[in-house]
């Protein structure tokens, strides 16, 4: 039994060793696939991180001083936006217009039944007539009736009397022409005119509609004057004021434009405790309303570090600059961060002052072959 025992434990004991010798293998083989083995940088001449002489042109690290800006969501909006409204109860008859469509001021836009208010302007010009009739006729009554009280062939009374007939057929008169002048305005309501030179936005009527006073029948814009109205943060809005100009940029777009701040809301919005800021200006091609675009609210300025881009060679994931010091020259690991004009932002790595050599065109060259 004793032997027996001995024997089974060295086979468990064998075993054991296998299935090590086995997992440090496969261990082995997977930090070999990933690379742990080989060299992460080449080692060439060219890469060593050997000291060398200085050969190329020597630039020092600027530090430039850059505005930082923070920015506010806006939604572009006409200027001059107009509500073309009905001021009849009638049907429509005509439709001169469609959305996107081109109108001047004073162009028909729709038409709308006037044959009921054509009826009533005839019948005030014919009550016009009588009364210009009988005025008429009370005028040369009362003159008759002065002439014949200078000759005392009637009386004072009968005198007067004619004269009040004159006045009375006076205000008739008046109301009469006033009565047709009340219907000629009803009867240009008929006609809806563009009130501005614009664009058709929106339709909402159509030939055969019944349409009531103050239903809204279309939508114009002035499309030469645009703004853009944007909710800015009571921390920044005191950054601000009207006249200001500030720097606008439309996303979809990929432009950005300057503009003047036109107006300030006086009043947080509720909600976001917001205040709504409209800037305008001149507006790039291809602006619409309801189009995105953020402002650009200047804040102070920011203390960044600059070297040409061409300084920097990248070999894998490394960011390296060629650094001279003291006639020699070293390659150093950056981190760079946004690309400004021809030159690259260094977040560390670099000082002040410091001086970087900028390749060849042989070096850049190599440098692009590699990458």
């Amino acid at each position: 039994m004793n032997a027996q025992n001995a024997f089974r434990w060295l086979r468990l004991a064998a075993r054991g060793v296998i299935a090590a010798a086995l997992v440090a293998g496969v261990g082995l083989l997977l930090l070999w696939l990933a690379g742990t083995f080989s060299p992460k940088v080449p080692t060439d001449s060219e890469s060593a991180h050997q000291p060398r002489a200085a050969s190329g042109r020597v630039v020092p690290v600027r530090a430039v001083a850059l505005p930082l800006t923070e920015t506010a969501v806006g939604t572009v909006r006409p200027v001059h936006e107009t509500s073309v409204g009905s001021k009849l109860l009638a049907r429509v008859t005509g439709v001169d217009l469609k959305a996107g469509q081109k109108v001047q001021a004073g162009d028909v836009l729709v038409r709308l039944d006037d044959s009921d208010l054509r009826a009533r302007l005839k019948q005030a010009e014919a009550a016009l007539s009588v009364v210009k009739a009988e005025r008429a006729q009370a005028a040369a009554d009362a003159k008759r009736y002065a002439e014949l009280f200078k000759a005392k062939a009637v009386s004072r009374q009968q005198s007067e009397q004619a004269a009040t007939a004159l006045k009375s057929k006076d205000a008739e008169l008046l109301r009469a022409q006033e009565a047709i002048n009340e219907v000629q305005a009803t009867l240009n309501f008929a006609t809806v005119r563009a009130p501005m030179s614009g664009i058709v936005i929106d339709k909402n009527v159509d030939v055969g509609d019944m349409v009531s006073p103050g239903q809204i029948l279309a939508t114009l814009l002035d499309p030469t004057k645009m703004q853009l109205v944007a909710s800015v943060r009571e921390s920044l809005a005191h950054r601000l004021q009207v006249g200001q100009t500030i720097e606008v940029r439309m996303e979809d777009l990929d432009k950005q434009c300057t503009g003047t701040i036109s107006e300030i809301v006086p009043e947080a919005q509720a909600a976001s405790r917001a205040f709504q800021v409209k800037v305008t200006g001149p507006c790039p091609p291809g602006v619409y309303s309801g189009m995105f675009g953020r402002l650009l609210i200047p804040l102070d300025d920011e203390q960044v570090l600059l070297i040409p881009r061409e300084a920097v060679k990248r070999i894998g994931q490394l960011e390296l600059v060629d650094v001279v010091e003291n006639g020699r020259v070293s390659r150093r690991a950056i981190r760079s961060g946004r690309i400004i004009d021809d030159n690259v932002e260094v977040l560390s790595g670099l000082k002040e002052g410091e001086l970087v050599e900028l390749p060849d065109d042989a070096a850049t060259d190599r440098e692009v072959s590699r990458g």
